[in-house]
């Protein structure tokens, strides 16, 4: 019999003990789906506090003490990187996460995007400068009730451009960018045709800028954008419970992508559904199931997929969609429950 080694004078083989190789990797199996559970669960239910308090805080947080503006780019490109993250722990779908012949243009639409709000807060001080009104920002109070404050009316701003986009042709040309797509993941929402883009912002941060919003304030709320739009979009199978019918997460969002005329005219908010609410747009069915097949633009299926071929697309004849398509409500979507 092998002499049994100690460790503190204790024997770590018992006479005529074996060690079944089975019963080890059983164990280790059991506890990597553990340990696998656990983190999925952590991104199901942490996800959106992480992002929406995390790292919307943080940026309050920096913004507030007067940090350098370049924390900026530093908390967006965290705000992506957990994004992705979490798409590949814990997908609604897994062929979301593939590419679809889409990786490079969509990484063009964010850089540029992305750019464009950042440079956005730069020229601030300048048409704060010009604007002929006084000052009726309230920098009297906490930091983060003027950040709240912001929110909302940006998001009342753009929630109207955005409802508009849908009614409007020369607005819709631009707007169709963004959905011409194959799969729903966090860079959708920042792909979108920068002169749209343009539009939206100005429809959120012009009145901030009318009543005197301060640049520090507006440099927090800008990665709160960037942060929203990939929440809002992420491939990630995270919990809110109630608060889906307040806040404009992609449990919602889904069903503003659906690709038939009229029945993805809901749910436009940014931030919130408090204006989809007023505005009656607002729709949920908890029984709803989405996948490519839902997603894109019914009546233009083969919009062109290339950044410089999509910039030029709004400028060409073809480029709006056919005024005859059916009305809101003319007819309804296939139906994909979770009972199936």
């Amino acid at each position: 019999m092998p002499r049994a080694e100690t460790w503190c004078g204790r024997s770590q083989i018992r006479p005529h003990q074996t060690i079944d190789p089975y019963k080890r990797i059983h164990v280790t199996m059991r506890d990597g789906v553990a340990v696998t559970t656990a983190i999925r669960n952590a991104v199901r239910y942490g996800y959106i506090p992480f992002m929406l308090l995390g790292i919307n805080g943080l940026a309050a947080y920096l913004a507030a003490q007067g940090a350098s503006k370049l924390w900026l780019a530093g908390l967006i490109a965290a705000a992506v990187g957990c994004s992705f993250a979490s798409e590949r722990v814990l997908p609604y779908r897994d062929d979301w996460n593939s590419p679809m012949e889409d990786a490079g243009r969509d990484t063009a639409h964010a850089l540029v995007n992305e750019t464009l709000v950042l440079s956005s807060v730069a020229i601030i001080p300048f048409l704060a400068a010009v604007t002929p009104f006084p000052s009726w920002w309230p920098d009297s109070l906490p930091f983060v009730i003027q950040l709240l404050i912001a929110v909302l009316v940006a998001d009342f701003g753009i929630t109207t451009i955005h409802l508009a986009s849908h009614k409007v042709g020369w607005l819709w040309r631009l707007h169709a960018v963004h959905y011409s797509v194959r799969r729903f993941y966090g860079f959708n929402g920042l792909m979108k045709h920068p002169l749209h883009q343009t539009i939206e912002m100005a429809g959120g941060v012009l009145p901030l800028i009318v009543l005197g919003i301060p640049v520090e304030v507006a440099a927090a709320l800008s990665v709160c954008v960037a942060v929203q739009l990939l929440l809002q979009h992420a491939n990630v199978d995270y919990r809110i419970g109630p608060l889906r019918s307040v806040l404009a997460l992609n449990e919602g969002h889904r069903f503003h992508h659906l690709k038939w005329a009229g029945i993805g005219d809901v749910n436009f908010g940014l931030f919130t559904l408090i204006w989809d609410h007023m505005y009656r747009t607002y729709v949920y069915d908890s029984r709803r199931r989405f996948s490519s097949d839902d997603l894109g633009m019914a009546a233009k299926p083969h919009y062109p997929t290339g950044y410089l071929h999509q910039l030029a697309e709004p400028f060409r004849a073809r480029g709006g969609c056919d005024l005859a398509e059916p009305k809101p409500g003319a007819h309804r979507a296939p139906a994909r429950n979770l009972e199936e």
